[in-house]
């Protein structure tokens, strides 16, 4: 029965690979002010993604990157970030183009958001090499 009931609380930790190209863009904004930053669509040579639901790996690192940049570049900390990343550039773009509708004025709004699009000469991802993170990254399929 001891056994049952630990082979039931272990999980298999899902495999991470690497892909050749994913494309991804960054959001901050803040709940004190106005300001609203995106990133430009970016693509990314060999990032992580798990396996199975090809979700990205470390993307809390990614929207570190952006946070950081903002913080120390253009004296705007405390913002909260996020990226959003897939395979597809189409799906990503379409995402994009969804995220800055939420934050442009409408009918029913008097006053949108004060959206700025960082340029990829502003903020550019780095990719996170995450080989030396995880175990299961370095075994062959």
């Amino acid at each position: 029965m001891m056994v049952v009931a630990l082979g039931v609380c272990t999980t298999a930790e899902a495999k991470k690979v690497q892909v050749p190209k994913m494309y991804m863009f960054g959001m901050a904004a803040s709940f004190t002010d106005t300001i609203v930053y995106f990133t430009s669509v970016q693509e990314l040579d060999s990032v992580w993604i798990e396996k199975k639901k090809k979700f990205l790996q470390a993307r809390q690192l990614y929207s570190y990157q952006l946070r950081d940049y903002l913080a120390n570049t253009k004296q705007m900390p405390h913002r909260t970030c996020i990226v959003y990343a897939h395979k597809n550039k189409k799906k990503v773009e379409k995402k994009f183009l969804k995220m800055r509708k939420l934050y442009m004025p409408s009918k029913k709004q008097h006053q949108g958001f004060d959206i700025r699009q960082l340029s990829n000469d502003d903020f550019k991802f780095k990719v996170i090499d995450l080989r030396n993170f995880y175990d299961d990254v370095n075994a062959k399929d």
